[in-house]
């Protein structure tokens, strides 16, 4: 996965919170068993803590400020988001705004942007405190979806996925999925407390899978805000691969298997690897959300 060396980034879209501090309140999720439970329950590429029905109802207090946002310091060009994750991140989430902002204008509609918080430990959303321990997700309360860029290694390590920047790419355009899903009014199918592999949960999941597919087919065709040409100037199938192994990676069956020894598909919320892999590709080889309707 390469970017255009010239092409600007914003960093507008991307809050940089890493190395702030909570000031009182709890986590909503803790580490250790609590943290593992969360991933057995298969929250990975979700919506916020509490649309899950894991906030404590508390809302914390803002972070404190640390220094000067480091992607603001060092993200400023195609160039650094090939040298750098965390631009590289920041590149992503540029490219897949542009692409959902055409395709909304294309349909008649407006995008309304979602803005990208990059944080360590545990961050204060409109939609409850969250650790680490919940892996990336999107809160619909305040729009915006959260990552502790720590949680890239777990995919490699913990979940045994390939990696790859194409991986990250992947988990950032799944949670951008869920922005679409909130602006268009499906994502609140998700919250009728349903599990299992027919719930709407696992629908909804599958759909953010296919939406990432459907941005990834446009990407090196999107242009970009600075330059006019496509922020994101080629994608292999290796690339495709690695996003592929990573949607594997963490579906339910994969990681009940790996974490309790058995499948219990009646516990699902995500879908099983092949539908993930399934519904990534679906979006991938269409290129249409029309594509993408996993309730029918």
């Amino acid at each position: 996965m390469q970017f255009d060396d010239d092409a600007r980034l914003d960093t507008s879209e991307v809050k940089d919170v890493r190395g702030s501090r909570i000031p009182g309140g709890r986590a909503t999720i803790g580490g250790g068993v609590a943290g593992l439970l969360a991933l057995i329950l298969g929250l990975l590429f979700g919506v916020g803590p509490e649309q899950l029905g894991l906030s404590s109802g508390d809302r914390a207090p803002a972070p404190v400020p640390s220094t000067v946002s480091q992607v603001q310091q060092t993200c400023r060009t195609g160039q650094d988001a090939n040298a750098r994750e965390d631009c590289r991140l920041v590149a992503v989430v540029n490219s897949v705004q542009d692409f959902w902002k055409q395709e909304f204008t294309r349909r008649g509609a407006v995008y309304g942007p979602a803005q990208t918080v990059f944080f360590t430990g545990r961050v204060a959303t409109a939609c409850g405190t969250a650790t680490s321990a919940v892996g990336p997700f999107y809160c619909p309360a305040d729009r915006k979806v959260y990552l502790d860029l720590g949680f890239f290694q777990e995919l490699r390590t913990k979940f045994g996925a390939s990696g790859g920047p194409f991986a990250q790419a992947y988990v950032v355009a799944h949670e951008y999925g869920h922005h679409v899903q909130n602006l268009t009014g499906t994502l609140q199918k998700a919250q009728d407390g349903s599990q299992g592999a027919n719930s709407n949960a696992v629908k909804v999941e599958l759909q953010a899978d296919c939406y990432a597919g459907v941005w990834a087919r446009h990407a090196t065709r999107t242009p970009d805000r600075s330059t006019g040409r496509p922020l994101v100037t080629s994608l292999t199938d290796q690339d495709i691969r690695d996003g592929l192994d990573a949607a594997a990676a963490v579906g339910d069956d994969r990681i009940q298997e790996k974490f309790q020894g058995r499948v219990t598909p009646e516990s699902w919320t995500h879908g099983s690897a092949l539908q993930r892999q399934q519904w990534f590709y679906q979006g991938y080889r269409t290129g249409d959300m029309a594509r993408c309707d996993t309730f029918r």
